[in-house]
C-alpha cells in the first residue's frame, strides 16, 4: 500500500463515510480515466471498499476507442510514403490486418512522438510529408489546435481522430440496463471543458457526476461525494477536484479548440457512432487534414477479433478477469485487443496490478 501514515488516516476517514452513506445494494461507479484505473488498482483501493460497491472503468482510454477504420488509415497515409508520427501506445494497437509497428519493421517510416510540436519539428527538417496521428481527448487537443493556429510547415498534416468524453458517458447511460449509479469525471479533461457540461447528464438522468482528482485520497473523496448524493437522493455535477478544475474550466484552451475544430459524429472502437463525440477540422483548416491531402477515405475495419470482450469493457459491461483471452493469448507484449494496448488500457492496468488486489 502507497499511502503514507497521514495520508492512511484520512483514508480511513473517507472510506467510513463512504460506509456510511453506500445503500444496502449494489452501487456501480463508473470513471472515464486510465489514470483513475492506475490509481485505484495500484494503490489497492477496491480492497478498501464494500463489495457491493462496483467501480468499473468506461471508454477512458483514447488508445482504446480510436476505431479501426483511422488506425487503416494511418496505415495506409504510411504506405504512400508519408512520415506517420504517433503517441507509443498507438504503436501496437491492432489494425484490421497489423498494427502500426509491424508496418515499421516492414520499412515504413513510422515514429514514435510525445507531442504534436515534436511531429511539427520533424516536418521543418524534411522535405517528405508529415502526418500526426491526432489521438486523444479534450486534454490533447489544444496543443494539436495550437500548432495548426501556428501556420505549420506546409508538408506537415494531421489525421484527426480527437473525440469528446460527455456525449461518451451519455452513451453509456443510454445503453440498455447499464446500471450506472454514479461517474467520477477526469480530472485533466475537466481541468480544459470545466464542470458545467456534466450538469446536463446529472440533471437529465438522475446520476450523480463528481470530477476527480488522481491521487488516492482524491479518488476516495469523489467517492465519499456520489455516496452522500446517492444518499440524499440529490444527483448534480459537483467539483471534487478544485485545486485544480475551475466551473468553467480553461475558458483559452476551449476557444483555440473551438477556432480550428468542429463537432461530428465519430466512431468509438467497442461502442459504435456517438453523435457530436468527434472532432474534425473546420473549413479554415481542411488543408491541414491528411485524409483530404492524400485522398484517403477511411474504411470500416474489424472492430475486434473473436472472443474479445473489449467492446464490454470499454462500456463498463465487464471487467477484464471475465474474457477468457486476459492473461492467456492477450498480454501486453501480445495484445489482442485493444484493452491490452498502453498503460491506460485497462486489460493492461489489470494485468500488472490486477483488479481487486488485497493489502
Amino acid at each position: 500500500m502507497k499511502f503514507k501514515f497521514k495520508a492512511r488516516e484520512r483514508a480511513d476517514e473517507l472510506v467510513q463515510l463512504i460506509n456510511r452513506r453506500v445503500p444496502d445494494r449494489r452501487i456501480k461507479i463508473v470513471h472515464v480515466c486510465g489514470t483513475h484505473e492506475v490509481a485505484i488498482t495500484e494503490n489497492g483501493l477496491r480492497s478498501l471498499l464494500p463489495d457491493r460497491i462496483d467501480i468499473r472503468e468506461g471508454p477512458g482510454c483514447p488508445v482504446c476507442v480510436t476505431p479501426t477504420a483511422d488506425l487503416d488509415a494511418a496505415l495506409k497515409l504510411a504506405e504512400r510514403g508519408a512520415i506517420l508520427t504517433a503517441f507509443g501506445d498507438m504503436m501496437n494497437v491492432p489494425g484490421t490486418a497489423k498494427s502500426l509497428n509491424e508496418l515499421k519493421s516492414e520499412g515504413a517510416d513510422v515514429r514514435l512522438v510525445y507531442s504534436v510540436s515534436e511531429a511539427a519539428k520533424i516536418a521543418e527538417n524534411t522535405d517528405k510529408q508529415v502526418v500526426f496521428f491526432s489521438v486523444g481527448f479534450e486534454t490533447t487537443t489544444p496543443m494539436t489546435a495550437a500548432v495548426l493556429e501556428d501556420d505549420p510547415p506546409e508538408n506537415f498534416s494531421i489525421l484527426p481522430s480527437n473525440k469528446l468524453i460527455p456525449p461518451a458517458m451519455e452513451s453509456l447511460l443510454e445503453l440498455p440496463d447499464n446500471e450506472v449509479d454514479g461517474f467520477i469525471a477526469p480530472g485533466h479533461v475537466s481541468t480544459i471543458i470545466g464542470v458545467r457540461p456534466y450538469e446536463r447528464l446529472a440533471d437529465g438522468y438522475g446520476v450523480p457526476i463528481v470530477v476527480g482528482g488522481f491521487e488516492p485520497l482524491d479518488i476516495l473523496y469523489a467517492l465519499a461525494l456520489i455516496m452522500n448524493q446517492i444518499s440524499n437522493s440529490d444527483p448534480e455535477a459537483e467539483n471534487g477536484y478544485t485545486r485544480a478544475v475551475d466551473y468553467e474550466g480553461n475558458p483559452k484552451s476551449k476557444k483555440l479548440i473551438k477556432e480550428v475544430f468542429k463537432e461530428t459524429d465519430a466512431t468509438w472502437r467497442g461502442i459504435g457512432t456517438i453523435p457530436n463525440s468527434g472532432l474534425t477540422l473546420n473549413r479554415d483548416y481542411e488543408e491541414w487534414n491528411a485524409l483530404n491531402r492524400f485522398d484517403v477515405e477511411p474504411e470500416e475495419g474489424i472492430e475486434e477479433p473473436p472472443n474479445c470482450l473489449c467492446p464490454r469493457v470499454i462500456t463498463a459491461q465487464a471487467t477484464p478477469g471475465e474474457c477468457e483471452l486476459f492473461r492467456e493469448k492477450c498480454t501486453p507484449s501480445n495484445p489482442y485487443g485493444p484493452c491490452m494496448v498502453g498503460e491506460e488500457a485497462m486489460c493492461n492496468i489489470w494485468y500488472r496490478y490486477g483488479g481487486r488486489p488485497k493489502l
